[in-house]
Formats: C-alpha cells, sequence, structure tokens
C-alpha cells in the first residue's frame, strides 16, 4: 500500500460513515466467520446462499411497507429456516430441495412484491449487492444487537454444537438436546444472514459465510486455531475490502469477496507446498 493511500485510510477514519462501516463490518464478519465455519462442517454451506435469496422477498416487503428491511428479511428468513427443518424432519424433501423450495418461494414474493410497487429501485439494488459504506446508526444499531447476540449464544453452546456437528448420535447419547440445539443454529444462520445483507448483499452472502472457514482448514490447526483463524481470515477481509474500496471507488463487496478468495488461494498453495 502507497503512503498516499495510508494516509487517505487516515483521513477517512476522521468521517462516521467510514467508522459505522467499519464497526459494522467487523462484527458481521466475526459472526460470519464463526456460524460459516459450523455449516462447513456440517456440510449445509448452501443453505446460506438459499435462505439469503429467500431473504430477498423479506427486504421487497420492508422497502414495500416502508420499514426497515433488515427486520423484514429477519422474519422471512427466520420462517424459511424453520421451513427446511420442519421438511427435513417429517420427510417431505431433503436438505438439498427444501432449500430450493425455500429459495423459490421467497425470491418469487419479492418479484411480486416489486411488480406491485412498480419495479427496481436503487435501495433494493443495494441490498443486492451490498452498500456498507451507506450504513446508517439505525441500520449499526440492528447489526449490533443481532451480531453480539449471535456471538454469545455461539460462545455459550459452542461446545454442545461442536459435539452434534461432530457426532450428533453421540451427542444425543450425552443428554445433548439435539433438535432444539439445532433449530437454534439454524436461527442463527437466519440472523448472521440478515446482519451480512447490508455488508456484502444477498448475492455475494455465501462467500462472506464460506471462505474464512475454508481458508482456516487448510492450516489444520486444532478446532479452536481454525475458529480463531477463520474470524481473523473475515476481519482482514472485511477491513481490507471497506478500506480499498473507499479509496479507489470500487465495490466495496467486490473487494470483500476478492480480498476473502485471496486469502483462501494463499491458504491452500501454502498448504500443497507445506
Amino acid at each position: 500500500m502507497t503512503d498516499s493511500a495510508l494516509f487517505d485510510i487516515l483521513g477517512l477514519l476522521g468521517y462516521q460513515f467510514f467508522q459505522y462501516a467499519l464497526l459494522g463490518g467487523v462484527i458481521v464478519a466475526l459472526a460470519c466467520a464463526w456460524v460459516g465455519l459450523f455449516l462447513i462442517l456440517r456440510k449445509e454451506a448452501m443453505v446460506g446462499d438459499g435462505i439469503a435469496h429467500t431473504a430477498f422477498g423479506g427486504i421487497a416487503l420492508g422497502l414495500f411497507l416502508n420499514i426497515n428491511p433488515l427486520l423484514t428479511a429477519l422474519l422471512i428468513s427466520t420462517l424459511a429456516v424453520l421451513g427446511i427443518s420442519y421438511m427435513r424432519r417429517k420427510g417431505l424433501a431433503q436438505s438439498d430441495s427444501a432449500i430450493a423450495v425455500m429459495l423459490t418461494l421467497g425470491f418469487s414474493t419479492g418479484l411480486i412484491i416489486i411488480s406491485i410497487a412498480g419495479g427496481f429501485n436503487v435501495e433494493l439494488f443495494s441490498y443486492l449487492f451490498g452498500s456498507i459504506l451507506t450504513i446508517d446508526q439505525g441500520d449499526l444499531l440492528i447489526v449490533s444487537i443481532l451480531g453480539i447476540f449471535t456471538i454469545l449464544f455461539l460462545g455459550v453452546f459452542y461446545k454442545e454444537l461442536l459435539s452434534i456437528t461432530f457426532d450428533e448420535e453421540d451427542s444425543r447419547l450425552m443428554g445433548i438436546p439435539v433438535r432444539p440445539l439445532s433449530i437454534a443454529f439454524n436461527l442463527l444462520v437466519a440472523i448472521t444472514i440478515v446482519l451480512s445483507i447490508k455488508v456484502i448483499g444477498i448475492i455475494l452472502v455465501v462467500a462472506l459465510l464460506v471462505l474464512p472457514g475454508l481458508s482456516a482448514l487448510q492450516l489444520n490447526l486444532s478446532f479452536k486455531g481454525t475458529t480463531l483463524a477463520a474470524i481473523g481470515f473475515g476481519i482482514l477481509s472485511m477491513i481490507s475490502g471497506i478500506s480499498l474500496s473507499a479509496i479507489y471507488n470500487v465495490a466495496t463487496s467486490g473487494v470483500i469477496v476478492f480480498t476473502s478468495a485471496g486469502f483462501f488461494l494463499f491458504t491452500a498453495i501454502y498448504k500443497r507446498l507445506g
């Protein structure tokens, strides 16, 4: 990074919008990396993509009703997660099929609402592709509350979730409430996705969930070390992406994902050569 770019970053730190972006981004990156690692290990990474696209219906509903779209997205995402869990439990559909059903329902609902409202607008596009540099105090408050809740939940039930992830049957025999915790974790996925929408957008949200964890898994660390590494990669990608996009005036979500993919490529090469 050049000296002028460094001075630009230091200058940006004096602006409230940049402070909000960094704070919200770090919270989102931490939550996404931690939740995403569990999703990877449970082989459920595409749940994130499915729920994110389902949330599109919630975003459209919020904009149509003139209320905060993150709140309606959270409602729709929660219903989608419960729907997926119900279909799998009752044998109505396998995991990927259940995700597809909810994805199409959510996205088609969004399209219907948009057509009623008279078409796309600029604000809707900001939720599709992310717009963290425009995050306001209300958005930051929602992101902070949901993010802190997610982090606290993972911290309190860390061992139980780890046990369920690697051996669900033994966990049940040990007296761990597998079904309630699984449902709670799925709801946590919905919360984490809603956190990410304002930052990186519906289209790219799965990258924020998956890439930091995949990068960390290349290092062959203990689970605790892998978790910390995933969080570190997520936060570094977020801060780098926000800073570079603000300086060079390019799409923030794209730079965040590109940086995160760069970390994955670097760790994958390191693993092969190591």
